[in-house]
């Protein structure tokens, strides 16, 4: 088998340190030597461990990615003049039978010296600050939400059926009630009288739906969720607006294929698929085959499919099969959407 990397390192990573092992190739039948150390995740041993192997000349260093502990040490050691390479842990699979760190290092050492694995791909900083911030924001958002829906809980439980009548109790009308009812008021009446813009045509529904038997046990567990509603709604305020976050991450899986470094069987590039878990040319796929071979990555489908989404109401934007601005109605649409065909 070619040696295409004769000082090559592997790393095993943990949450407190790491197993690293410099595999260096010697020339003639004397083999290969390899030496495995233990290096500390803090930052100055990690620091310490990036100059020795500078020292080392190592050329390759491949890191299996194991939760989120891999990051320390790839992001110190991506400054460094040589070439990190993270692997997924299924593809560098070790034999069976007693799998200790040391072995997996030396594993990875092994395979990296040989070319026998293939970097994931790794977004550049500002890429990755952009998806701490979304995904921050869909977090909150969420947590928003079920705060709401516990809400909506509560008042069943003191039997107001207010969202039988009023669609959203978020708004100002559906706010102003239930700090009226927090407040002590109980009169049905005063209450629905309380109801803005088009709700007030409802004002009859609102009076007989708001009777109930809200208490003060209620009163403490409606205040409580409502402030914690708004202690979502102010973090969710102080994230910097970013209009084409969906978009940026909607490019990295083509930022992958195209950034050096990462070669693949020019033969094969077709059946390569994105990110989402979609196929990039849907109709050379064999006949028959309807659905994705690949999960994808949630977070990706859910913003390519929202910004999908958007570019149909709108009329402009992405790629989408419609006509007059309104989705193409019938199986036809429902097949297409079902094969991420846009």
């Amino acid at each position: 088998m070619d040696l295409l990397h004769p000082r090559c390192a592997g790393v095993d990573v943990s949450k407190r340190d790491a197993k690293v092992c410099v595999r260096l190739a010697r020339e003639g039948r004397a083999g290969a030597t390899s030496t495995v150390t233990t290096w500390s995740s803090m930052t100055g041993q990690i620091l310490a461990l990036r100059e020795h192997l500078i020292t080392e000349g190592v050329t390759l260093v491949v890191m299996e990615a194991t939760g989120d502990y891999w990051k320390p040490f790839y992001y110190l050691l991506e400054e460094a003049p040589f070439e990190v390479l993270l692997v997924n842990a299924r593809q560098v699979k070790n034999v069976p039978g007693r799998k200790t760190d040391v072995s997996d290092a030396t594993w990875l050492a092994q395979l990296g010296a040989h070319g026998l694995v293939r970097g994931s791909f790794v977004p550049l900083a500002p890429v990755r600050q952009l998806r701490d911030l979304t995904r921050t924001r869909t977090s909150i958002v969420r947590e928003r939400t079920r705060e709401w829906q516990r809400l909506e809980k509560l008042l069943e439980d003191a039997g107001v059926k207010l969202t039988s009548v009023a669609t959203d109790i978020s708004g100002p009308s559906g706010r102003a009630m239930l700090d009226a009812m927090i407040d002590g008021e109980r009169n049905p009446a005063v209450l629905a009288d309380l109801a803005r813009a088009r709700l007030r045509d409802k004002i009859p529904a609102l009076t007989e739906a708001l009777e109930g038997r809200f208490t003060e046990h209620h009163a403490f567990l409606t205040r409580l969720h409502l402030r914690l509603i708004d202690e979502h709604t102010a973090a969710f305020n102080e994230l910097p607006s970013d209009r084409g976050g969906d978009r940026a991450l909607s490019s990295g899986p083509r930022a992958a294929r195209d950034r050096p470094g990462d070669q693949h069987h020019p033969g094969r590039h077709h059946h390569r698929r994105d990110r989402r878990g979609h196929d990039p040319l849907p109709h050379r796929r064999p006949l028959g085959v309807l659905g994705r071979h690949h999960p994808g990555q949630p977070r990706i489908r859910r913003a390519g499919g929202s910004s999908r989404r958007r570019a149909c109401r709108r009329g402009t934007g992405l790629r989408c099969w419609c006509v007059g601005g309104t989705r193409l109605p019938g199986r036809r649409c429902r097949l297409r959407r079902r094969r991420g065909c846009w």
